[in-house]
Parts: C-alpha cells; structure tokens; sequence
C-alpha cells in the first residue's frame, strides 16, 4: 500500500471516451469536456483494468504492483487520471450543457444587402425547390436606413464585447455594393464612439469584382469568401447565369486580380459539393494551384433527399475518402511547420485544440443574427425572410428577446436526445438547423443522416491532432492566437 494514500471505498469507473491511436500512442478523447488526453504505459494500464472491471483504488495498486510498477509511479498516475477525469470513483455525475445567460451578448450580424443574384446556381438554398424564404413583398436590395438601423442594434445587443463583426451577404452581395460601401462607413463611425472595434467579411460570387471593390475591400480589411466549385468544367454544372451560360470564365480572372491586389484580411474559396461534383482532391489542387487561392473549404449541398444534386450516403463516404487525403496532407504540412490550406481540417482542429464542447452546434441566434432587405430580424443567414427563425423587426421593437430565448432552450444539445450517446456531440451538437429544417422540418432535429460521416471525420481530425501533438506540439500553438 501507498504511504499516506486514501483509500476509496467506491471502485473507480471510466469517464466517457472515444479512444484513438496516433503515432503509436494511445489517446482519450473525453467526452463531454472535449479534453484530448495521451496514455503513457501505466496510464493505459490503469484504463485497461477498470475498462474490464471497476476497481477500488486498493485493488488497483494491488495489481499494478504486481505488474512490476513502483508505489510513486502508480500514485502519480492515478492522480492525474482523476484530476483529467479520466477515471473517477462514486455515481457518475451528467452534466447537460448549460443555457448560457439570458442577456448573452451579440456578436455578429449577416446583413442581406439584396436577395437578387445574376446567376442561377441549381442547388442554392434561397433559389431552388428547397427554399423557404418569402421574398414577395419585400424590397429587392437594402436600404440606408435598415443598414444603419442594423448596426445601431448590433452595437447596442453586443453590450459590453469590445469587438463586432458585419457580414455582407445575398443573393449575390456586391449587387448592392454603394450600400455596402456606406454600412462599412457607418459602422466604423458608430463603433469609434463607443470604443469598440469592427471588422467586415462578405460572400460574393466574384462576378462584379473590379479594381474599385476590390481597392476598398482592400482598404477596409474585408475578409472575403468567394463562392466557386473547382475547374471549367465542374464549376459550371452548377455555377450558371440565367441565360445557361458558366461562370468560370467570367470569374477566374477577377479572382486572380482580388488575390493579387487584397492582402490585409484573409481570401477563401467555398466550394459547394453535390452528387456531381465530388472531386475533393482535384478541386482543391485547382484552387490552390491554379487559381491561386490559399484556403479552400467544402460544404455538401444543402438537399432534400429527392433532389438529383443531392448527396446520398454512398457518394458521402467518398466524399470523407476526399477528405481523409487532404487532412493527411494537412498533418504532414503541420509537422514541417507550415500552414495548409485544407480550412475544413484546421477549423476542426482549432475546435479540438480549445477543449471545445457546444451546447450549439453553431452561432445561429446565439452570438449571430441574419437582418433581411425589409429589417426582418432572423435565426440566421439561411432563414432570412423565412417565417421559420423569426427573431423580430428592426423597425418594430428590434430582437424578439423571448422568441430569441425559446428558440436557444428549445434547440440545446440537451433537448437533441438523439445525441445524448454520441461520442462526437461535443464538437457536432446535432448539425445546422437548416439542414434538419430541409431534411426533417424541424430545426430541432439532429442531422441524423450524417452522424457516421461526422464520426468519421471527427475520428480523422483527431488521429491527425495526435500525430501533430507528437512530431511538432508547437505548430497547435497557433490555435490558441486570437
């Protein structure tokens, strides 16, 4: 027996955990803290022997003993496995995430600046058959009036945080760029006044870049996601004008001005994937090789099942084998010490890193509100102008507080029981509610029919941060930088 130790009476269980190997070492994923913890040889020992049987602390310093370990070193590694909770003696104690505060503050508005596009892409969320905005009625572009309105209530919600953020967004955003132009003025004159700072991103289809944008998305630091698809002949499956003709032709060279002329914020591509375009590998080399992007991400099509754009299944496990190339890639970029440009990869290990565990699987009425052409207030960017996610009127009374709250008590991990066993809710927390809106009619639902596939690469990204972890511990320091 151990000098000064305390027995417990009550055996010692496991915490929930998804195990995994990296490099040879065994790693707990501990589940809901979202905590990442590597098992030296006793450590492994200790898991081995109360995963077989629940033991006392007694019994285990009986039979580590008589494996030949010392009476200090079974201490110590006891000691750190509790205060890990990695194991733990007693009932075991369920914690639901919590609510958070009923004043939490703003963060982030999504200004629609119009809900026209000039092109026509098949799949989009706002324009095809799964849409659910209803735009009738409503004024085509934003005006001054709702814009400066929208900032007014973004800086008077956020409270006390320091910092805000304006999104520009569409149909197709620089459509309404005077407004844009104007909103950016209006914001950094009205955030000076109360001392905060804000900063500015936009989604454009990159068909109306020209030298006088991009000079003062360059001037003002706007981050700017471009939407694109990959080469010719991929990007124009989907990416049309209303007249049928591609995009890629009319868009590539206004990239590659945007890239050589914006530097002060980051530039990424979006690519939508759909069951034609799944050329995960492919695509990303274009873009990065060719196009000269140097961050690309992958979003699946937003579909209800019946759409022949959809991704099923089958195609769906391709599409993490894409993946799975890529973030190896990543890992081997990572251990040399250089940044990659796979964001998909680097956003879920940035979450990994920071311990992350949700109690929402997204900002989305949280910190984050989408404002519609008219001063619609909505849940998100993907319900604007929808009667589904309203959270009030800028004219009329501006954020619903007690829709607002419903909506965040009612959509918690909590209330999704679908997730309550799953090893990977921590970093998933049931999926975007637009999709279960389009999939199961409820923004409550889990995203059931991609539960394997976000195991399965939640799985990858953590095989990845332990090798990473292993070879070049300093290059996660990056995740840990504001």
């Amino acid at each position: 027996m151990i000098a000064g130790a305390t027995l417990t009476a009550s055996p010692y269980r496991l915490s929930e955990y998804h195990a995994f190997d990296s490099g040879g070492t065994q790693f707990l994923y501990l589940v809901p803290s979202g905590a990442i913890f590597a098992l030296n040889a006793i450590g492994q020992e200790i898991v081995n022997c109360v995963g077989e049987q629940d033991r006392t602390r007694e019994e285990l310093v009986a039979t580590l003993g008589n494996r030949g370990y010392g009476e200090e070193e079974i201490e110590v590694a006891l000691t750190e496995l509790e205060h890990s909770d990695v194991i733990f003696s007693g009932e075991p104690f369920v914690e639901k995430p919590q609510l958070p505060a009923r004043s939490f503050p703003l963060q982030r508005v999504v200004l629609h600046v119009t809900n026209q596009c000039n092109l026509a892409c098949g799949y989009c969320y706002e324009y095809s058959g799964d849409k659910i905005s209803e735009t009738q009625g409503k004024p085509k572009y934003m005006d001054a009036a709702v814009s400066e309105a929208a900032i007014d209530m973004l800086i008077t919600e956020s409270a006390e945080r320091p910092s805000v953020h304006v999104t520009f967004f569409g149909g197709e955003t620089l459509l309404n760029f005077p407004l844009l132009r104007h909103t950016v003025g209006y914001a950094k004159t009205k955030c000076a006044e109360v001392g905060k700072s804000v900063e500015f991103s936009l989604t454009t289809n990159a068909t109306l870049l020209n030298e006088e944008i991009v000079e003062f998305l360059a001037e003002h630091r706007v981050g700017v996601t471009v939407s694109i698809d990959g080469d010719r002949e991929l990007n124009d499956k989907m990416r049309i004008f209303h007249d049928g003709r591609g995009s890629y032709d009319v868009i590539v060279p206004k990239i590659k001005m945007l890239l050589n002329r914006h530097r002060t914020n980051s530039i990424g591509a979006r690519v939508t994937l759909s069951a034609g375009v799944l050329q995960v590998r492919g695509i990303y080399e274009h873009l990065t090789q060719e196009v000269g992007f140097r961050a690309v991400g992958f979003s699946p099509a937003t579909a209800s099942p019946e759409r022949l754009y959809h991704i099923g299944v089958q195609k769906m496990s391709s599409v993490l084998g894409g993946f799975e190339d890529l973030a190896w890639e990543y890992r081997d970029w990572a251990v040399a010490g250089k940044q990659h440009g796979f964001t998909n990869a680097n956003d879920t290990l940035k979450e990994l890193h920071s311990g992350i565990s949700k109690a929402y699987p997204c900002g989305a009425g949280l910190g984050l509100l989408g404002i519609g052409t008219a001063g619609d207030i909505s849940l998100c960017h993907r319900f604007v102008d929808s009667p589904v996610g309203k959270m009030g009127h800028l004219q009329q009374g501006g954020v619903d507080h007690a829709a607002r709250n419903n909506f965040l008590e009612t959509h918690h991990l909590g209330a999704r029981y679908d997730c309550h066993t799953c090893w990977a809710r921590p970093v998933c927390a049931g999926g975007c509610y637009h999709e279960a809106f389009v999939h199961y009619g409820e923004t409550s639902a889990a995203n059931l029919h991609y539960c394997d596939w976000i195991r399965g690469w939640n799985d990858l990204c953590l095989r990845i941060y332990g090798e990473i972890s292993l070879q070049n511990p300093s290059f996660l320091d990056r995740f840990s930088e504001n």
